[in-house]
């Protein structure tokens, strides 16, 4: 297999606002990222993504940008951004940037130009339609639920946004609008960046024609995602990104990729490097949805997880590359999702996902305070929120539809809702947990006073050091970034067993995903007899059994 740093790589994603506030305004800021280099650095991670940092207005968290060349204001400045960059590079680690480039904000430059009139020559660099029958051109509905349309009176026309009316998408297909872009790339990767984290990239190429998607019943809208994703000029354009930008740098580029399937995978991040690194796909982030999608109190069924993660790892096998990861900015605490986040489990549950995750073949992706075991929070009311999803789907499921009481959303939304990855990060056990000296942007989850990174640095025991463990183990055992994959046990409803394989050395990889104290399955009895060590595992001596939350990794050969 070839061999390439960022396959080698460990990666942090920072949540800017939620990170460390420098100047006591509440809001997280550059300043403050830097005086948290090192924590990260101790880590032992590798690369820092930062989520969007540019001038934004913020209807979107800063997905919204209205100046690709310049810094939001409650971050800092570009001048603060260079020192950032050149502090990561001091300490061997490298920084990639969000790219998000299928929307801007109503308020850059080229909007404000493009809605003027009909004939402004920046009109072209959006998706403008006439009505049809006095309504939207189709009957696409945006991923934060209403239309993907918004009637501007100005010139009596429709454009496209598939997040808020604030994002109006680019048109792609204008070759101006891709100059624009790869030159606006170009300017950043000559700062010396290292990357990027490519926004919502499968929507930039649109459908050839616009015509109406299938609704579900009792619906008003067909979900836009469906109809754009992977569209026929997709590849063609983010080649055509390579050949300009991206194969002139050292780079990481990860694609979050909506509504990807295996086979599509295969051409965003193939071996050959003529599109991207690797890209982020969300199977199995929808393993506990149903017909309201997330919103829902499914229980995850471990079979179902196993066969998608599964599948990706066979089927990207010396074909493309993985990425790896439990959390982001738009999911919920994974200790809370799919391990126990009460006392006694808590950082036995968190040690065994992170063990399950960062074994497997790809590049994990460590979220700011999954290293802590941060767990999701408890929101009373939807007016307790601050993401935008989060209130239109109260609206949609509880005020228009009354699919749940209020409580029973409430209880979804603190169960699957963005904001609870959106809590300040966990500092200490001072006022705000150390995130502000000032009133902080959004709430402060209470058990800040035991779960904070001061209390764990320093515990050889804690999740911190765990997380530290299992990355040292990558840098060390080569098998566990190159090895090839093979599930075992996959209809096994309690366990996650798998083992990596290479030349000369195989891993045996056992984690209960439950509370029940198990039987080593019959199938695997004399892999474990005959073990030639324990690389990790999260408890302090070995058991016959197979403990609640166990995770052990064997090396067997």
């Amino acid at each position: 297999m070839q061999k390439a740093w960022w396959k080698e790589a460990v990666v942090y994603q920072i949540y800017p606002r939620s990170f460390m506030d420098s100047n006591g305004d509440g809001i997280g800021d550059l300043q403050g990222i830097i005086k948290k280099l090192d924590y990260i650095k101790n880590l032992g991670i590798t690369v820092i993504w930062v989520s969007p940092i540019y001038k934004s207005p913020n209807k979107d968290n800063g997905y919204d940008i209205s100046d690709y060349q310049d810094i939001m204001d409650e971050f800092g400045t570009m001048e603060d951004f260079d020192e950032l960059l050149k502090e990561i590079h001091q300490r061997g680690m490298k920084l990639v940037m969000d790219l998000v480039v299928n929307h801007t904000s109503d308020q850059h430059k080229w909007f404000l130009e493009s809605r003027k009139s009909k004939d402004n020559k920046y009109r072209d660099y959006y998706i403008w339609k006439d009505p049809v029958d006095g309504h939207e051109p189709t009957n696409w509905g945006s991923y934060f639920s209403g239309s993907a349309w918004q009637f501007d009176e100005t010139t009596g026309q429709y454009y496209l946004h598939q997040f808020v009316p604030e994002q109006p998408d680019l048109n792609w297909d204008n070759p101006v609008v891709r100059k624009e872009v790869f030159d606006m790339m170009t300017w950043w990767c000559e700062k010396g960046i290292d990357g990027f984290r490519m926004d919502v990239i499968s929507l930039i190429s649109k459908p050839e024609e616009y015509k109406d998607g299938p609704v579900k019943e009792g619906e008003k809208y067909s979900f836009c995602g469906a109809v754009t994703a992977n569209g026929p000029h997709e590849h063609e354009y983010l080649q055509e990104m390579n050949q300009k930008v991206l194969s002139r740098y050292n780079l990481l580029t990860v694609g979050e990729t909506s509504c990807v399937t295996l086979e599509e995978a295969k051409k965003y991040a193939r071996s050959d490097g003529k599109e991207l690194s690797m890209v982020f796909q969300f199977e199995h982030m929808d393993v506990d949805s149903d017909e309201h999608g997330k919103w829902t109190d499914k229980k995850l069924y471990l079979p179902d997880l196993k066969e998608v993660l599964n599948r990706w790892q066979k089927g990207l096998e010396e074909v493309a590359w993985n990425s790896l990861y439990w959390n982001n900015h738009d999911q919920p605490r994974v200790v809370s999702r799919w391990g126990n986040d009460s006392g006694e489990y808590r950082e036995l549950s968190a040690k065994m996902l992170a063990t399950c995750l960062h074994m497997m073949q790809g590049t994990p992706y460590v979220y700011q305070g999954e290293e802590l075991g941060m767990t999701n929070m408890h929101f009373s009311d939807v007016s307790e929120c601050d993401d935008i999803e989060e209130k239109n789907i109260y609206i949609d499921l509880v005020t228009d539809t009354k699919v749940y009481t209020h409580d029973q959303m409430m209880d979804i939304i603190s169960k699957k809702g963005r904001d609870n990855a959106r809590t300040p990060m966990q500092w200490d056990d001072s006022e705000n947990a150390g995130f502000t000296t000032g009133t902080p942007w959004f709430a402060v989850n209470p058990n800040y006073k035991t779960i904070n990174a001061a209390a764990q640095v320093e515990d050889p025991d804690s999740i911190y050091n765990y997380y530290r463990k299992l990355i040292e183990l990558r840098k060390e055992e080569e098998v566990i970034v190159y090895g090839t994959f093979d599930g075992l046990e996959d209809a096994d409803e309690n366990l996650y067993i798998y083992t990596r394989s290479s030349e000369n050395k195989k891993i045996l990889v056992i984690c209960n995903f439950t509370e029940k104290e198990l039987d080593v399955p019959a199938s695997i009895a004399d892999m474990v007899k005959e073990n030639r060590g324990i690389l990790i595992g999260n408890y302090k001596d070995i058991s016959e059994k197979i403990r609640p939350y166990e995770a052990v990794v064997y090396l067997t050969k």
